[in-house]
């Protein structure tokens, strides 16, 4: 059995992803694009035993941040902006034992290294059978995501549509509105503006917010990221960035410019890529799910697109027992609560709820 903590420049990090599917976030360009953003450190975790293969992408945050007094450095550990997880091969993900001891050997790992806390959000296609392969107290569940099946013919994919859905893509193309795929660096800034106003008219958290430097980052991906556009007499309506991967079409980030709210074109745009990644071969559009795993209004949207749905699980996981209940008090004691309300907000880690 061999296990190792890689960095992103190390060969193996590439070499074990052409061995198994998996997606835009789990390559160590993306990993190291987000690290550079959050002020953390991207690596990841490999253990491997013949052809059973156990693989985690993660950012290695600091906890210095919470206490300073600490008189060792402490970290934990969450994964990078979107579903990269944990990757097994069939033959690892079906043993009866390897994905308990995997599980058990990288958390052996991170308290070695530190760690105090594990919190990664696993693939929802990917990871599809984990729920059975790992314990149960293992996973948490966080509600269901949708996805297209692109496997089915221009007609079925329709019929699944929810039919208001149907009559506003209708209606818009009836305005001449224009759906297209473009390039991403041609239309950059156009892009980051109505993204970025999008994330002002809904009010979004600080994490939905990016800089500059992290969509210029994308472009490194190369082929593996494309820009839909819906356009109305040359001017664009909205956007949204998709990951191309395995299979697996990814929407990642997009939005839409407020004057156009009222034709939601989105919907235009998005039964324009289904179609788009059907064409290039692909199985799976996945349009994920709501905020924080929620059935809430933009759940409801994206379901109105297919009857598919995964289960979305996160990996949720206290490493060092001790060292968590010292940040958590130390935590409490900063913004003058009681530990025992922090536990009882639903965040993990707790040390780091307000």
């Amino acid at each position: 059995m061999n296990l190792v903590t890689l960095d992103v420049n190390h060969p193996s990090w590439l070499a074990v992803l052409e061995q198994l599917p998996h997606d835009v976030y789990h390559l160590p360009d993306y990993v190291a694009l987000d690290a550079r953003r959050t002020n953390t450190l991207p690596q990841a975790f490999l253990l491997q035993e013949n052809d059973k293969i156990f693989f985690a992408p993660y950012l290695l945050r600091s906890c210095a941040d919470l206490a300073e007094s600490l008189t060792a450095k402490v970290y934990d550990i969450i994964s990078p902006y979107g579903y990269p997880g944990i990757l097994m091969s069939d033959a690892a993900a079906s043993h009866p034992e390897f994905p308990a001891l995997a599980l058990e050997q990288f958390r052996h790992n991170l308290q070695a290294a530190g760690v105090c806390s594990a919190f990664l959000r696993l693939h929802p296609i990917l990871g599809e059978n984990f729920a059975k392969a790992f314990q149960s107290d293992h996973l948490t569940a966080n509600g269901q995501t949708v996805s297209i099946d692109l496997t089915l013919d221009e007609a079925q994919i329709w019929a699944k549509t929810r039919k208001g859905h149907q009559s506003t893509i209708n209606k818009c193309t009836r305005l001449g509105f224009n759906a297209r795929t473009v390039s991403f660096a041609k239309y950059l800034d156009k892009f980051v503006s109505v993204y970025e106003e999008t994330m002002n008219r809904v009010k979004a958290i600080d994490s939905y917010y990016f800089n500059r430097d992290y969509f210029e980052g994308l472009l490194n991906l190369g082929k593996k990221v494309h820009l839909g556009v819906v356009e109305l007499d040359g001017e664009i309506a909205c956007a949204c960035l998709f990951f191309e991967s395995c299979g697996i079409v990814q929407a990642h980030l997009g939005g839409t410019k407020s004057e156009f709210l009222k034709q939601s074109p989105f919907n235009l745009l998005l039964h324009h890529m289904r179609l788009w990644a059907k064409a290039r071969g692909n199985q799976y559009l996945h349009i994920g799910g709501g905020v924080g795993g929620k059935q809430d209004n933009l759940y409801t949207f994206k379901s109105g697109f297919s009857k598919q749905r995964h289960e979305f699980f996160t990996w949720r996981s206290v490493i060092d027992l001790a060292r968590y209940n010292q940040l958590l008090q130390f935590r409490a004691n900063a913004i003058h609560k009681s530990v025992e309300e922090l536990q009882q907000a639903h965040f993990f880690p707790a040390y780091r709820a307000s």
